[in-house]
């Protein structure tokens, strides 16, 4: 595996193209990288065994000093506690004790919003939980800590080994309409706000749509399914997905006034950006996430304040991968993290592993009129990794109408001072990373080997219809067809929680 992993890390210090197309050559030595590297493991089975056990012993090392740090900012709820447990009551509990637990943490939520019980901590223990009448989403109201990750006697809590999700199936296609797993609802906002109203806490919730997603067949013999081999669970995403299932992870209906922290979760499989919100005001800080296969972005958080002055982000300490574009032509979309305008941001200490566009986009900037507003704004990227993303940064075109792609051990050298402040430190993961290895290598060495398969059309100028269309005034018509080795397939579940802890100091570390 470390000839492997030194042979990718030294292909990917050229440029990789922003196209499906582009990573074609590096997955076909990635796929021979991992046959030497399993020829060379027979021939040496009794020194392997050797070294096994001593990285074993390093990694186990290491993973006690990758425990998450505290978060920087220091805002916390301190209300009542409810408590939430799937052998909870649905009727006649208070939840405000673990022996008078609630069933549903909906249920609560609506207790809390009855009562405007703001600073509420509702603690949440193991087991999948899909909201009222198991529509598949929860919605929240008030400024509360949502806490997963509690055994069922709430004595004990660790949120990778007691795990709490919400994680629909096919059951909810069509009941969640297009709620995210977790909504909040204009409640959190008021347009007079100049402070934020409160804080908002998610801590330790798993949220996954990969189980209720429309993929292909998984079935490696048809090239129309975009399946790679037999390794993977699904094929690619379906061409037309559903407006009842495309939804975000985590969304606000309307702008967020007051402080939002999200830290300790995981956000996978979101066929419509895994994190997508406002900030009227306040500090948005998201910490210690996994973010992976998910459409659109993973994350998208926008200021709400016309002045561009009230809210700021600090993004760290995140893992993302493979976020996909938005369709199967991949022309658009498929970023890791989007500094978006009217909020300054920070974004440092995470790993981006395989972005379908873009790693990283700089692209939204206001203008005009309203350029002495964007001068506000400061946006930093710094000390980063990346690895096999299509593009590291991306920057609006300097002419001719595409983007501008920088590597990232370009960004300081090449991107402004007024762009970026702060930009040191955006490096290549290096050769033998361990976080290479705890993605899942038939899905990661699939994504290198990223192809169009085919692509065919069918169209006519000259076609009678086409010809009368054109004497009306109206749009001539034809169709395209595209064929890709993959794209948007679910990643495991399980294999997602494998990513925390991965590599001490950058991206998702083990949740303290």
């Amino acid at each position: 595996m470390k000839h492997l992993l030194s042979l990718v890390f030294s292909l990917l210090i050229l440029t990789v193209p922003c196209n499906a197309q582009g990573l074609q050559q590096l997955g076909g030595a990635l796929r021979k990288g991992l046959q030497n590297a399993t020829q060379k493991e027979q021939k040496t089975d009794n020194k392997a065994q050797t070294q096994t056990t001593t990285q074993s012993q390093s990694q186990q090392a290491a993973k006690s000093q990758t425990k998450a740090s505290a978060p920087a900012v220091g805002m916390t709820n301190n209300g009542t506690v409810y408590y939430v447990s799937k052998s909870g009551a649905s009727r006649g509990a208070d939840g405000l004790t673990p022996a008078t637990a609630k069933k549903d943490i909906q249920a609560v939520l609506n207790i809390i919003k009855e009562k405007g019980d703001d600073g509420a901590i509702v603690r949440v223990s193991e087991g999948n939980f899909l909201g009222a009448t198991n529509a598949g989403y929860i919605e929240i109201s008030n400024w509360i800590t949502l806490e997963g990750g509690w055994n069922e006697s709430f004595t004990e809590r660790d949120p990778l080994k007691y795990i709490t999700c919400i994680q629909p199936g096919e059951d909810q296609r069509g009941t969640n309409g297009s709620k995210a797993l977790i909504q909040t609802t204009r409640a959190l906002d008021d347009v007079m706000a100049k402070q934020p109203k409160g804080t908002l806490i998610i801590d330790g919730i798993m949220l996954d749509m990969g189980l209720e997603n429309f993929y292909k067949p998984a079935d490696p013999s048809d090239e129309r399914f975009g399946c790679p081999s037999e390794a993977f669970e699904t094929g690619r995403m379906e061409d037309a997905i559903p407006p009842q299932i495309e939804h975000a992870g985590f969304h606000s209906d309307g702008w967020i006034a007051g402080n939002v922290i999200i830290r300790n979760c995981l956000i996978a499989n979101c066929t419509q950006f895994g994190l997508q919100f406002g900030s009227r005001c306040g500090e948005v800080e998201i910490c210690n996430n996994v973010f992976v296969s998910n459409r659109y972005a993973a994350c998208r958080i926008s200021g709400g304040d016309k002045n561009g002055e009230a809210s700021h982000l600090n993004f760290h300490h995140n893992t993302i991968a493979f976020s996909w574009c938005r369709d199967k032509y991949m022309e658009d979309m498929g970023y890791g993290f989007e500094f978006m305008t009217l909020i300054s941001a920070d974004v440092h200490h995470n790993v981006f592993v395989g972005n379908n566009y873009a790693a990283v986009a700089r692209t939204h900037a206001l203008s005009g009129p309203d350029a002495p507003i964007e001068a506000k704004r400061i946006t930093n990227l710094y000390d980063n990794y990346y690895f096999l993303n299509a593009a590291d940064l991306q920057l609006p075109s300097k002419g001719g109408g595409k983007w501008t792609n920088v590597k990232c051990t370009d960004i300081e050298d090449m991107v402004d001072e007024k762009t970026l402040p702060k930009a040191e430190n955006n490096l290549e993961l290096p050769a033998g990373d361990p976080i290479i290895e705890a993605f899942d290598k038939d899905y990661l060495e699939a994504f290198a080997n990223l192809k169009i398969i085919s692509q065919s059309s069918n169209f006519n100028a000259n076609s009678a219809s086409n010809q009368f269309r054109q004497a009306m005034g109206m749009n001539m018509q034809g169709s395209e067809t595209r064929r890709v080795s993959m794209y948007g397939n679910r990643y495991n579940f399980s294999k997602a929680l494998k990513l925390f802890g991965a590599k001490s100091e950058y991206g998702a570390q083990l949740p303290k």
